[in-house]
């Protein structure tokens, strides 16, 4: 696949502006559409046929998490990433029931959108790779799934450019106080955007928290703390 279309299907229109313009930093991606409504998302879908939509839950019309359902229900081959504010657990549990391909937690920060959107396409490349499957491209495909050796998958696997060392390091410079990327990076001898990656990945996992505070200047700034 050359072109990844993406769908932004987003009520605020100024969030749905953030995400179009990081969508378009991407390489090799088409925006083929943004929807402030889960009616016009609906229309856009069966038009366009994106392969990935990204997806907020809370709509005037309606819960983006229905929408899941529907694509899943008809066996749609368009792909979700949810992108929202909820950080209950009901939320999370229903979309990973609906085949949810990830989840992201607003304030959307590139990095974390162009990770995801390469993993997907990675995971796309791997499929149409295949022929005939074997246990270990099953594992591959499906990282929650089981290991070779028939046992579960640690939660402790790491992926691909996340390296424990690096992680140890991050975790002992965020122990205390609340620390920007850019202070993370200083203090441990690496770039801005390493930092950020690992930081954003120990959020993902629920070891540390992400705050926006603005500063004299009014510019917003994500913080992470233990």
């Amino acid at each position: 696949m050359n072109t990844l279309r993406i769908l932004i299907v987003e009520d605020d229109r100024q969030i749905a502006e953030i995400q179009r313009r990081f969508v378009e930093r991407l390489q090799n991606v088409e925006l083929c559409g943004i929807a402030h409504s889960l009616g016009d998302a609906r229309d856009l879908i069966d038009v366009m046929a994106p392969h990935l939509i990204l997806l907020d839950i809370y709509f005037p019309d309606g819960n983006g998490l229905d929408l899941l359902r529907e694509l899943r229900a008809r066996d749609s081959s368009s792909d979700v990433i949810l992108i929202t504010a909820a950080k209950e657990v009901e939320p999370l549990k229903s979309a990973l029931r609906g085949g949810v391909f990830d989840y992201i937690l607003k304030p959307l920060v590139f990095e974390r959108l162009e990770e995801a959107v390469n993993r997907y396409r990675d995971h796309l490349r791997q499929l149409s790779g295949l022929v005939q499957i074997a246990q270990k491209e099953v594992d591959a495909l499906l990282p929650r799934g089981s290991s070779e050796a028939g046992q579960p998958v640690h939660t402790d696997r790491l992926p691909k450019g996340i390296d424990s060392i690096t992680l140890d390091k991050i975790r002992e410079v965020v122990s205390s106080g609340q620390w920007s990327a850019e202070e993370v990076g200083h203090a441990m001898g690496a770039s801005r955007t390493t930092a950020r990656r690992y930081l954003e990945f120990l959020v993902g996992r629920g070891e540390l928290t992400a705050e926006v505070t603005y500063g004299s200047v009014g510019r917003p700034e994500r913080r992470y703390h233990a």
